[in-house]
């Protein structure tokens, strides 16, 4: 089984109907074999975009509470993982939900991320410096 870690764009797309890309994300999502990984810098970022539909939270919620989306913890310990990721790509900004992905993606030895944010994550490395394999 592939583990995907999921961005905010997709997140965005499948629970907006109106989203341009909501019809491809949600044809990626159904390929998934098992719940797409994430974290909740990434929940807070779609339920800040998603703010003005309610019900698209509440949906986003639901999906978390059965397991359609799993969280991966973070701790404490997380924190100088993160900040080394802002540092490191500082001329990119990184918002704090794409840091803590690329983190977690190193801690978890996860090389897949669903994403719409191809500038970026194109960039970011893992590992070794090594590629994500995007999705779409």
């Amino acid at each position: 089984m592939i583990r995907v870690l999921l961005d905010t764009g997709p997140l965005v797309a499948i629970l907006s109907t109106k989203d341009e890309h909501h019809q491809a994300c949600l044809e990626v999502l159904r390929g998934l074999v098992g719940p797409p990984l994430t974290c909740w810098p990434v929940i807070t970022e779609a339920a800040w975009l998603l703010r003005q539909y309610p019900q698209a939270v509440r949906r986003l919620m639901t999906a978390i509470g059965e397991g359609a989306i799993e969280l991966l913890p973070l701790a404490a310990g997380d924190a100088a993982s993160i900040a080394a990721v802002m540092q490191k790509y500082q001329s990119l900004a990184p918002q704090l939900a794409d840091a803590t992905l690329v983190a977690l993606a190193n801690r978890e030895k996860i090389d897949t991320i669903f994403t719409l944010d191809r500038r970026d994550f194109s960039a970011y490395r893992y590992g070794r410096s090594q590629r994500f394999r995007l999705l779409p």
